[in-house]
């Protein structure tokens, strides 16, 4: 029998053909074949919202070249990936390919594996409806927010900017933990810190807790006198209490927990570690094992793993660290209340794989998520980590002291995957027996105040996301770049600051369409979501039911916003414009703040503004050095960032023995519209910056304006947004263009 199988990615039509015998033929669709038009809203509210799909440009070749292929064959295959989106991919396909109902199935494989894709293909199934309707709702709902509130924004604030449903309110988290900042107040307190030692002239430290009626907190230095005054000089040991604590690993990755521990740990944005890891789950060539899926699939929210993986694992564990390293009973783990369970918790595909074994076969940023996968997979198949603790309470005077230890007794998984630094721990305390007295070597009290919450970082946010159930895992990365990308928020190193424009666009959602921004609102339509995939919700009663209230908000808006602008706030800066003489202000664009003529547009001047110099910062806040993905092209050793009279660029770690260098270039968030891989942002020796795929020249993508990541509408060819002008155009120049 002639079989076609048709995924999305080329990569893994490479990896699933290699498993294949004769009679398969493996082609990629390249994602969407289809999708709602851009320069409309392609929806018929009237008729029960239906969609109106169109060919998307510039697949023309691709969609007749598969259209023949699978009328040639005696059956089609249709193997997007194991998600909603995968669904939609495929029903998408076999509309727009006129498939056979009868010769046309669908399969998912949770791995990119021999065993498990030729398992999948004995499995065929019908084409789920109710996944694809739930695909189908979102991107309605998402078209109704964003084509329908925009014109809103536009009119109010400025030109350009759109509303999502999501994005508002991941927007709305962010400028309200700043003002959370701008409101806070710090307040005093104070500890007392006491060096003590025993008899045997062992020290420690304990710290005030209070007095025999409990917990007292000191707020002020007058507090603190009362408590130094009530002190007698002596400390006796009141009670001691000696306990075994034991501490589970932690449960394996899925795709929330993966992108804030990427995040934490290796300093992965999220759209880093999703694009690596795609590489990872579609396949990486091992060479003699040819090509081979390192990973399940990552975007999941389950943590069930299959008993294969168990049994599998369990044995690493047992050759590499011993029995007593394995539980007596496997390991389980609670998932949250509305998880979908579609899939495995990500987990290596082979946990007899170690990461060591294929270092070699792997990128830098490849072998670093694999390892970190596998080692928090491994983990949390191993035994409790044990720790002896010890609370002593301590009597001088009236005031009460207490003092803790914390001492590793069995190290467990912490052998393999160390989070001790969460642990509360404050060391061995020297033996202590009740009624001991003690010597006081220091008392110290230690003025403190409370400090504002922390801004988020991409980790952070999606832990909150999470929390408020608002998006899925597969949207948490779009949301974040799409923010950023339109100016709502912008990165200060780790962090994500609301601009300007993300406070004045947020007070207007909040007032206009409370709903959209609305964190309850937002999270029961993830849940209306889910049960239309679970046939339990109709997805025309939830559209119905969404437009009904949505509709009312968008008269009441059009009736109470009037046509005022909203001013965004004006820096003025000590810059005099030379052309008409009007003080410059600050403006802020792509890359980063610019001075500007406040009399734009008939004055266009603008000009760099140059960093101030600040004082180096300690040795312990310093931003750790850049370090190249490829090796030195001379010693093969380490290449590391530099500072020249060029600017920034690559020398290797051995200079001057060494003097190896290349073009600087840092990671642009964007996969390349041509193989899916990095786009980087490349530096000049004259200071300018490109764009290209790091596979360049075996993938020819290059450009000098920034690619959007998005598709044109006209011809399908990648859009790039002009330097500075905010212009979007085709890179084909078919002719289509938006902007200014």
């Amino acid at each position: 029998m002639n079989t076609l199988v048709i995924v999305e990615s080329p990569t893994k039509a490479n990896s699933i053909k290699s498993f294949l015998g004769k009679g398969y033929k493996v082609k990629a669709s390249k994602g969407h074949v289809r999708d709602l038009p851009k320069s409309k809203l392609g929806i018929d509210i009237e008729n029960d919202f239906e969609p109106q799909y169109i060919n998307i440009r510039g697949k023309g070749d691709l969609i007749n070249e598969l259209r023949k292929e699978a009328k040639a064959a005696d059956r089609v295959l249709l193997a997007a990936d194991p998600d909603r989106e995968g669904e939609a991919i495929s029903w998408h396909l076999a509309a727009v390919l006129k498939l056979d109902p009868e010769k046309t199935k669908r399969i998912t494989f949770n791995e990119i594996t021999k065993s498990v894709v030729k398992e999948a293909i004995k499995s065929p199934r019908e084409i789920d409806m109710d996944m694809v309707n739930s695909q189908q709702t979102r991107r309605i709902l998402d078209r109704l927010v964003g084509y329908q509130i925009s014109p809103f924004l536009w009119k109010k604030i400025k030109n350009g900017l759109s509303a999502g449903r999501v994005q508002s309110v991941a927007t709305r988290i962010i400028v309200e933990r700043e003002e959370e900042i701008r409101a806070f107040v710090p307040e005093e307190y104070w500890h007392i810190n006491a060096l003590l030692k025993n008899g045997a002239g062992e020290s420690f430290t304990a710290h005030y807790f209070g007095d025999e009626n409990g917990k007292k907190e000191l707020h002020c230095k007058d507090d603190v006198d009362a408590v130094l005054a009530s002190m007698d000089g002596t400390f006796t040991v009141l009670s001691v209490k000696k306990s075994v604590k034991h501490r589970k690993p932690q449960p394996p990755f899925v795709t929330s927990t993966l992108q804030q521990e990427a995040n934490r740990r290796l300093g992965f944005q999220s759209s880093r570690t999703m694009m690596i890891a795609q590489e990872l789950y579609e396949g990486v060539n091992l060479g003699e094992k040819s090509t081979h899926g390192l990973i399940t699939y990552m975007r999941t929210d389950s943590l069930r793993i299959s008993d294969e993986a168990r049994d599998t694992a369990k044995n690493v564990i047992l050759s590499r660290y011993g029995e007593e390293y394995y539980p007596e009973t496997p390991n389980q783990y609670k998932m949250r209340k509305n998880a979908q369970d579609a899939h495995e918790a990500i987990r290596p595909s082979d946990p007899a794989l170690l990461p060591e074994d294929v270092k070699g076969k792997l990128s830098a940023d490849q072998y670093k998520l694999y390892k970190l996968i596998w080692e928090r997979f491994m983990a949390s198949q191993m035994a409790a980590a044990a720790f002896d603790t010890v609370a002593a309470d301590l009597l001088s005077g009236s005031a009460v002291f207490r003092a803790n230890g914390n001492t590793v007794r069995f190290r467990g998984y912490m052998a393999l995957y160390d989070d001790a630094d969460e642990e509360e721990a404050e060391g061995r305390l020297p033996e202590l027996n009740e009624g001991a007295i003690l010597s006081p070597v220091s008392v110290t009290p230690e003025q403190k105040f409370t400090q504002p919450p922390p801004r988020y970082t991409e980790g952070s946010l999606i832990r909150v996301l999470e929390e408020k159930g608002i998006g899925r895992p597969s949207t948490y990365t779009a949301t974040i770049t799409t923010i950023v990308n339109r100016g709502y928020v912008k990165r200060e190193g780790k962090t994500l600051i609301p601009t300007d424009l993300g406070f004045v666009t947020t007070d207007l959602m909040k007032n206009a369409f409370s709903n959209i921004v609305d964190y309850n609102f937002t999270a029961e339509m993830e849940a209306d979501l889910d049960r239309i995939e679970s046939g339990d919700e109709d997805y025309i009663a939830v559209l119905r039911r969404f437009y009904a209230d949505f509709e009312s908000q968008l008269k009441r808006a059009s009736e109470t916003l009037g046509d005022d602008r909203i001013a965004l706030e004006k820096v003025e800066l000590d810059m005099i414009c030379e052309k008409c003489g009007a003080r410059m202000i600050q403006r802020e664009g792509r890359y980063g703040k610019f001075a500007a003529c406040p009399n734009y547009p008939k004055c266009k001047n603008t000009k760099r503004l140059e960093a101030k110099a600040e004082a180096p910062a300690p040795e312990e806040d310093r931003q750790p050095e850049i370090v190249a993905d490829d090796p030195c092209p001379i010693c093969g050793g380490e290449m590391i960032a530099r500072k020249g009279a060029f600017g920034t660029f690559f020398a290797c770690r051995k200079y001057p023995d060494c003097k190896g260098s290349m073009p600087f270039y840092r990671d642009s968030g964007i996969a390349c519209p041509d193989c899916g891989k990095r786009i980087l942002i490349k530096q000049t020796r004259k200071h300018k910056t490109y764009y290209c795929c790091e596979k360049y020249p075996e993938c020819s993508f290059s450009s000098w304006d920034a690619p959007t990541g998005e598709k044109c509408p006209g011809c399908g060819s990648p859009l790039l947004r002009k330097k500075g002008k905010g212009t979007v155009y085709c890179k084909s120049g078919c002719g289509y263009s938006e902007g200014k």
